[in-house]
This record gives structure tokens, sequence and C-alpha cells, in this order.
């Protein structure tokens, strides 16, 4: 393309990080700049900018209808989460070669600011999948008389994020637990009470999965334990669904012959730099599991496979996950400086705080009080002179009164 006098046509973005990657979420400003760098005097009509954002799949299949005869049945489908447009120079028509309304801009380099919002309903995160993508950008396009428009387009990224903090991901456990055992004829593979059907692990990339396992092999072959995370991508177009699922983190353990045992004891397999979950797209889904398995040789793998949310904003310090802390947690507490103890301590004793001076001096209603003593009952002001500044009863981690016999508390479940 010949360009003339037009030395280039470049965009940058006002990021908000510090990693100069413009990185966005909805209801966010995106602002920038377009910058245009001419070796002499043009006429221009107009300098646009566009900014777009959408989720698109597409996909094939060969279909047969015949004996002799095959086609290729094309599947396509898009959702818009963003179209906005603005001028920046001239005016709305270019389809004109009229000299009239050109604005012209002399030799240099200029620049033009832009600014939008994103929509403040939830958009889908930026994606890039194997039949289908989630992708924003803005184009900008410089229109000049007799001349083909000038276009540049850039791409950027939108986080729709995922907070592990919400009431409903917090209950969520941060480990694994399992007990396998082989055995000849009857294999099985149990999940722990406390791990309910439907249950979800909710993460975020960089983060340790900790998974607790006991495997005996009581069968004759040598097997392996194993765990996996897999990301699934599911693409829906015409009634029709595309799936894709590949590995993402993996690890194993030691391989077990017959009458052998292994524990893991908070085995942890961590979660490298993935995409988060993309779960309100129309047509595109994006999914992650975790499958603790053992890989027997000649024999259909025993697996137990648990659905895991990646999110964006890790666990808060303080947050109640009722299992094990996550390695993102136990980061948190050291950049915070943080520590919690592992047991409680006992209040300061009644001696630290009041003195036996203070407290006999107390006991004679003084001054001040006369108006307070004078309008309350004389036998009223007598019990509360005699109990203030009495000791608190000792400190003590047993409840003298409890509500129910200690032998009628539910145990902990062992491992």
């Amino acid at each position: 393309m010949v360009l003339g006098k037009v030395k280039s046509l470049t965009i940058s973005f006002d990021c908000l990080n510090d990693s100069n990657v413009p990185v966005y979420s909805s209801g966010d400003t995106v602002s920038g700049r377009v910058s245009l760098e001419v070796t002499g005097e043009i006429r221009v009509k107009s300098l646009k900018i566009y900014a777009r954002g959408h989720a698109k799949v597409r996909w094939t299949e060969s279909r047969n209808a015949g004996s002799n005869t095959a086609y290729t049945q094309n599947y396509t489908e898009e959702v818009e989460y963003l179209n906005h447009k603005d001028i920046l120079i001239g005016h709305e028509r270019d389809d004109d070669s009229s000299e009239e309304g050109l604005h012209t801009i002399h030799s240099g380099r200029h620049e033009y600011a832009f600014s939008f919002e994103l929509p403040q309903t939830p958009l889908a995160t930026s994606f890039e999948g194997r039949h289908g993508s989630v992708r924003y950008w803005v184009k900008a396009e410089l229109h000049r008389p007799w001349f083909l428009p000038v276009k540049l387009k850039k791409e950027f990224t939108v986080f729709e994020h995922i907070d592990i903090n919400t009431p409903s991901l917090l209950s969520i456990a941060s480990s694994v637990q399992c007990v396998v055992t082989i055995h000849r004829c009857g294999d099985w593979l149990k999940l722990p009470c406390k791990c309910k059907e439907n249950m979800k692990f909710c993460f975020v990339s960089g983060e340790s999965i900790q998974i607790f396992a006991e495997i005996e092999n009581c069968s004759s072959r040598v097997v392996v334990p194993k765990a996996a995370i897999y990301q699934t991508q599911a693409f829906y177009a015409k009634g029709k669904m595309k799936e894709v699922k590949q590995l993402v983190a993996n690890l194993r353990g030691e391989s077990l012959s017959s009458g052998k045992t292994e524990t893991w004891n908070g085995k942890q397999l961590k979660i490298p730099p993935v995409s988060p979950s993309i779960l309100e797209c129309s047509i595109i889904r994006v999914e992650y599991s975790l499958m603790v398995y053992v890989d027997i040789p000649g024999a259909m793998d025993l697996f137990l496979n648990l659905p895991l949310v990646i999110g964006t904003i890790p666990l808060h310090p303080f947050g109640s996950r009722t299992s094990s802390v996550s390695s993102q947690c136990s980061m948190n507490m050291n950049w915070l400086g943080l520590t919690l103890p592992e047991r409680r301590e006992a209040p300061p004793s009644y001696a630290e705080v009041v003195t036996e001076e203070q407290r006999q001096s107390s006991l004679a209603p003084t001054g001040a009080c006369d108006d307070f003593e004078r309008a309350l009952p004389g036998p009223l002001f007598a019990y509360i002179q005699e109990f203030r500044f009495l000791p608190p009863p000792l400190y003590s981690e047993i409840d003298p009164n409890p509500d129910q016999p200690t032998d009628d508390r539910p145990s902990r479940p062992s491992r």
C-alpha cells in the first residue's frame, strides 16, 4: 500500500497497571492516543476510531449426502460485547471525492486522544481457543481524497474478574482427599464425606492444589498414582457443540508393586498461568477439572474427576476456607508481615490492669459521683459499688458449663 506522505499511524493505550499491558474490566474507561506522522502537508477527510469486542466460534464438519456425495457443514456464531465509534478529525461521510470540508495536517507528528467506557454489564474474558475466540480491539482509519484508507488495529485485553472471596466460593475446599484401594476383583475409589456432590474447588493461577491420598495396591499388577489438571473448551453454534480438552498440569507418584502403599500427605500440584474460567458466555465456555487417578496397565484406570474454578482475585489473607490454606494465601500473609498465633493467648491478669490502690480508692464515692448517687436508689448504687473493679473469673479454655457432654461432640473424620 502506498502511504504517500503518511509515514506512520500508531495506537497506544493509557495502561492501568504497572506492567504496561492494556488490561481492563467491565465499566473501565479505555483511553489512549492515535499518533499520525506525515512527511509533508496532507488533506484529510476524517480520522476515526472503532472499538469492537465480540466472541466468535467457527468450525467445519464433513457430511455424507449419499454413496458418492459429500459436503462440508460450517458452524459459526457470534456475540457482540462492544461497539463504539468516534470521529477524531473530519466528518461522517468518506465516500465522496469533493474537496469540501477537508482538514489540513502539516508535516510532523500529531497525536489525537480518544476515550470510551466499557459496558457495565459482564463481559467475556479475552480468550484464544481451538475453534473460537473472545477479542477486543481499537481500529483507527485515516481517510483522504483519492487515496485508499490507512487502517490500523490494536487489541487490548479484558478480564471479567472472578473473586473467590465471594460468599458462594469461600466455602469451597482448597485440598483434595481421597482413598484408593486396588483389589484383584474389585477396584474402587472413595471420596471423603466432606466433599459433597457437585462441590467445586476454586483457585487462581499460581496457586497449588494440595492432594491427600492413600493408595493401597492389593492387586498383582504394578500401578502408578497420578494427578492432572485439564482445561475443557466448549464451543456452541447452530444447536451443536464442539469440545476440546487439553492437559494443563500433571504430577506422577511412585510405581507401586503388589502389596505396596503410597501416601500423599498434601502433595502439591501447581496451577500454571492459564485463562480464568469463562462461565457466562453463551457460545464459549472454558472450564477446568482436577483428575486424581491410578494408571493400571492393561486395565481401565481408576479416576476421580473434580471441577475447578480458576478465578482472578486470590483468596484474602483472612478468607475462611474450611481446609488447608493455599500457597497464594500464605504468600499474601508474608507480604503483609502478618502471623497468626498457633494457640490463643490468655488475657492479662487483673493485677496488671487495676492496682490494689485504685480498687480501694474506687470503693468510696467521689464528689464527681454525688449527683449520680443521689439519682439512684441506695441499694442499687451499693450493688454497683460492690462489684465495681472486682476481678474477672480465671481464664480457661475449658468451658465450665458445656451445653452438651464432650463425648457427644462429632468426631473429626479420619483421612
